[in-house]
């Protein structure tokens, strides 16, 4: 009885963070077979103040357009297993509700390997696996935030104690209530700890520097697609922040914080999209470039999944 009730508690709280919205679909564009789950990325959140969106849109966008999704929450700044695990406890969450016998997932930046953990532990339950923007090899912003503890511990310090101190707010807005640890996640998205993560976990990860991973792999579908523009937005105040992160290449197509050849995972759909590494959510607000719509590509990806029967 006890884990019935814990069961009911839980699932409401994934279901009520589902949609800002319930409005009737309108199509089936996007009416995948099994439900889409959508995972965050780093300082990533689901609603702050029940208003402010990551996927900003994108949730209500595939609803509308006969899709089930669930948007989960998982500590903002952790090691790539802590927050797979979080995910993964979701997501045995969501198939239990649903009565579905698999999900595809869908997740951006860090959240690219919380998905992959996820279906490297139940294979047999995840459809497919989207990743986002997601840097697969490592992310130079991330080396040179621990080289900076080679040459002053101070500094790396101040740093990690400032990134906490983010996380922890925006923790506290959006209702959530991990610990965040900012050593953890920017080891994890080194390029060292990347490396790390895929001899654990090499499903779909490309044998090249630029190619593409395997497209399936113990029976789960593998994509993924990221950006190469910086500054899309003149009225965008965190394109200034993503510019000066990009100065963390030294050359190389990036999106401000993952390059282009990192985001490469399974068959790569597109790798230059004219987003930033924002913009691939639909953020900040929806500020970007003309013509680039990532809501559009989401559902798009979702219509693919359709209709390969996923």
């Amino acid at each position: 009885m006890k884990r019935i009730v814990a069961l009911s508690l839980l699932a409401s709280s994934i279901f009520a963070a589902v949609l800002p919205g319930q409005a009737q679909a309108s199509s089936t564009y996007a009416q995948t077979k099994y439900p889409i789950v959508l995972a965050h990325g780093m300082f990533g959140w689901n609603t702050i103040l029940g208003v402010f969106e990551y996927w900003n849109g994108i949730p209500a966008d595939l609803k509308s357009n006969g899709a089930t999704v669930f948007s989960t929450q998982v500590s903002g700044l952790d090691s790539s297993e802590a927050r797979g695990e979080q995910l993964l406890s979701q997501v045995k969450t969501i198939l239990a509700v649903t009565g579905a016998k698999k999900v595809n997932l869908m997740g951006h930046s860090h959240g690219g390997q919380s998905i992959r953990y996820v279906a490297a532990v139940i294979p047999a339950q995840v459809a497919s696996v989207s990743a986002i923007g997601s840097p697969t090899k490592g992310a130079p912003v991330a080396d040179l935030v621990l080289a900076l503890g080679k040459i002053s511990p101070a500094l790396e310090s101040v740093v990690f104690t400032a990134f906490n101190g983010l996380d922890s707010l925006i923790t506290t807005l959006s209702g959530g209530k991990f610990t965040p640890n900012a050593q953890a996640s920017l080891t994890a998205l080194s390029t060292a700890g990347a490396a790390a993560f895929n001899a654990k976990y090499p499903q779909a990860v490309p044998t090249t520097a630029c190619g593409s991973g395997a497209a399936t792999v113990n029976g789960v579908n593998y994509y993924s697609w990221g950006g190469t523009s910086v500054t899309t937005n003149i009225f965008d105040p965190t394109d200034a922040l993503l510019a000066v992160t990009s100065l963390a290449f030294v050359g190389g197509a990036n999106d401000g914080l993952v390059g282009q050849c990192s985001s490469h995972l399974g068959v790569v759909l597109r790798d230059n999209y004219p987003f930033n590494h924002l913009d691939e959510v639909n953020l900040l607000f929806g500020l970007k470039g003309l013509g680039a719509d990532p809501v559009g590509v989401i559902r798009t990806q979702a219509n693919r999944l359709k209709l390969a029967g996923m």
